[in-house]
């Protein structure tokens, strides 16, 4: 059910750097990332930790940088729990669209303030 969490940091390299070492020892590694994120899992498809730099510029903390994402198996999916969710109540954290060549998302914060991402990955499309 979980495909990736995120980890905000206030200093990428660094974090990079324990991370690496760290998953190391579990068979993690970094599969793969974009300038301000990279994505550790232990196999392509599976389920990933992710570091990051917070999206919206503002400094990390506890819950800033934070989001659980769940996969929706497709672009029609992942639409379809962004529509569910705002029915349930959550509130439009990011329109569902091709973020990059590889990557659907959908965001909502849940009615507590928690960010959620339905998501499609489609690596070489």
């Amino acid at each position: 059910m979980i495909g990736y969490t995120t980890i905000g940091s206030t200093n990428l390299e660094k974090s990079l750097a324990f991370y690496d070492e760290l998953l190391a020892m579990v068979g993690g590694k970094q599969l793969m990332g974009l300038e301000r994120i990279k994505f550790y899992g232990t196999e392509e498809g599976g389920a990933m930790l992710a570091v990051c730099l917070p999206a919206d510029g503002e400094a990390q903390s506890c819950g800033n940088g934070q989001m659980v994402a769940i996969s929706g198996g497709s672009a029609e999916g992942a639409q379809a729990l962004y529509n569910k969710a705002i029915e349930l109540g959550a509130t439009d954290a990011g329109a569902p669209g091709q973020r990059v060549s590889f990557f659907y998302g959908a965001y909502v914060t849940d009615p507590d303030g928690n960010k959620l991402c339905f998501y499609h990955m489609t690596p070489g499309e």
